[in-house]
């Protein structure tokens, strides 16, 4: 009877540390946001954000939905020197201990048939080892189709990376389009988007160039051209204004047309 009583209280222990783990544990961080380091470019042109949940770590910032279980942005700065081939070890993905509600358990993307895509891709983050850990926060990544991931997702992000050689400092900002009944995976209900944008931003004194895709979620081998946009239609689409800090004049200008003009394909 004595070891049932000692039996019993072992295993409510242990169900009360597994219970305590998994709602208050936080993981190791891959950042220290008293060193921040956000770009001034990015300060002046971050999005505005509809969940009023934005984490800004050093080397991007996210707005987090937790409805959704992602980001509904994520924006960063790209510049020449960061585009470099340093080779690094591909770390784990873990919580974002700075998203209040914690961002979502890798382990919901488990057996989905989905993969983990980045949203500022690891890729563009290679010239230091923490911002490179950074890219690997659940909070930057989203579910997503493994041949669109590898397919026309990579190829956007290559001519991403075409670009800041070629023109220089870049503005970028990206995420899926969060909808009300999308498809679920995982015990947290991380949603799977259908679409999936992207806006790139450059300016040069007082001229500015601008290009924002829309591009479904499924590989396709169509010209990335064919799903350029205007932001405006995004902004419909997500809720989100982009360039909520510029004149109205400014985005009516910029937000309301397709100008594929300065920029090389």
């Amino acid at each position: 009877m004595r070891n049932r009583t000692i039996y019993a209280i072992l295993l409510a222990l242990c169900i009360i540390g597994f219970w305590l783990f998994e709602n208050f544990y936080t993981p190791v961080t891959y950042s220290d946001l008293d060193d921040f380091n956000i770009d001034l470019m990015e300060s002046s042109f971050l999005p505005s954000s509809t969940t009023n949940e934005v984490v800004k770590h050093n080397y991007y910032a996210l707005s987090y939905s937790e409805p959704h279980e992602q980001a509904e942005w994520v924006a960063y700065v790209l510049k020449k020197e960061h585009l470099t081939f340093d080779d690094r070890e591909r770390p784990y993905f873990i919580e974002d201990p700075y998203v209040k509600t914690k961002s979502a358990d890798w382990r919901n993307y488990k057996g989905s048939g989905f993969d983990r895509g980045h949203l500022c891709p690891a890729g563009d983050r290679r010239f230091s080892e923490q911002a490179y850990n950074e890219t690997f926060y659940t909070s930057n990544i989203s579910p997503q189709d493994k041949y669109f991931n590898a397919g026309i997702w990579n190829r956007l992000e290559q001519k991403v990376r075409y670009w800041c050689k070629k023109y220089g400092d870049l503005m970028v900002v990206t995420g899926g389009v969060l909808e009300n009944n999308l498809l679920e995976i995982g015990g947290e209900d991380v949603d799977v988007p259908n679409t999936f944008y992207k806006i790139v931003y450059r300016e040069k004194g007082d001229k500015v160039w601008v290009l924002s895709f829309l591009i479904p979620a499924k590989e396709t081998n169509e010209s990335l051209q064919n799903f350029l946009v205007p932001i405006d239609e995004i902004e419909r689409k997500t809720g989100i204004d982009f360039f909520e800090k510029q004149s109205e004049e400014w985005q009516s200008k910029i937000e309301s047309k397709v100008d594929p003009r300065g920029w090389k394909f």
